[in-house]
């Protein structure tokens, strides 16, 4: 098949390509040119040279036309495909399956890597290998559909949406539901701890807060009053000055005494 500089074709594991040019190139410089085929990839912008001989063994084909874009959705939407639950076994055959070229066959990757998406976590050369499927696939549905790369991937969406996808809707509402019945179940006893038991127990312990500052302050004040009356009883009782005064009086009065006896 000849292809012309402008048109678009589909290089497997690549995805949409624009033609650039046809070229002859000796790199071998074997004196013998071989003529190539130069392509830029849609997305990524990578540059690609397949010798003419070579196009119909490599894989690159026209894109698919508009009038085989239901066959494609039938293909995506289909639900429950039937997949290897050997994961070495159904790598290869995914891979076989991309390398084909076939637009339907690398729809059947998208849709069976989007079921086991949804029922389980892809591993990482699935999740690489998924990615890359489906821009492969987003790059042929545009020119088909002579649409941005954003539409054709919500065309590829909803066509998915319609088969293996549908579950995954139904079980994420199954699980808001109950996500919205836990916490009006755990209300209550929330409530109930908050507004009856806390208040009662931290009701004794603000009124010991209380207490407690008053009987500190009692205490001084009923020690120190009894320690100072004795001292102050005990210095207005000094009664020492009082028998000395009798004692200077004695003293006075004895000579009183022996006046008489001299006459």
């Amino acid at each position: 098949m000849k292809f012309k500089k402008g048109d678009t074709v589909i290089y497997p594991q690549h995805g949409a390509c624009k033609v650039v040019a046809t070229r002859k190139e000796d790199p071998f410089e074997s004196g013998k040119p071989i003529e190539y085929l130069i392509l830029s990839t849609v997305i990524g912008e990578m540059m690609l040279k397949v010798p003419l001989s070579k196009v119909d063994d490599v894989g690159v084909r026209p894109p698919v036309s508009p009038d085989e874009l239901a066959d494609l959705v039938a293909v995506l939407s289909k639900a429950d495909p039937r997949v290897p639950s050997n994961w070495s076994r159904r790598f290869k055959n995914h891979q076989e399956k991309l390398k084909s070229g076939d637009v339907y066959q690398v729809a059947e990757v998208v849709r069976n890597l989007a079921a086991r998406n949804r029922d389980a976590s892809l591993s990482a050369a699935e999740r690489t290998m998924y990615e890359r499927a489906r821009v492969n696939l987003i790059s042929e549905i545009a020119p088909a559909l002579k649409v941005s790369t954003e539409d054709a991937e919500q065309y590829l969406d909803d066509a998915l949406a319609k088969g293996v996808l549908k579950p995954a809707k139904a079980t994420k509402v199954a699980k808001s539901d109950v996500a919205d019945e836990a916490p009006k179940k755990a209300a209550p006893a929330v409530a109930a701890d908050d507004d009856d038991e806390a208040p009662k127990k931290a009701a004794p312990a603000k009124a010991a807060a209380k207490k407690a500052p008053a009987k500190k302050e009692a205490a001084p004040k009923k020690v120190a009053p009894a320690k100072s009356a004795p001292a102050k009883a005990a210095a207005k009782k000094a009664p020492v000055a009082k028998k000395a005064a009798p004692a200077k009086a004695a003293a006075k009065k004895a000579p009183a005494k022996k006046a008489p006896a001299k006459k």
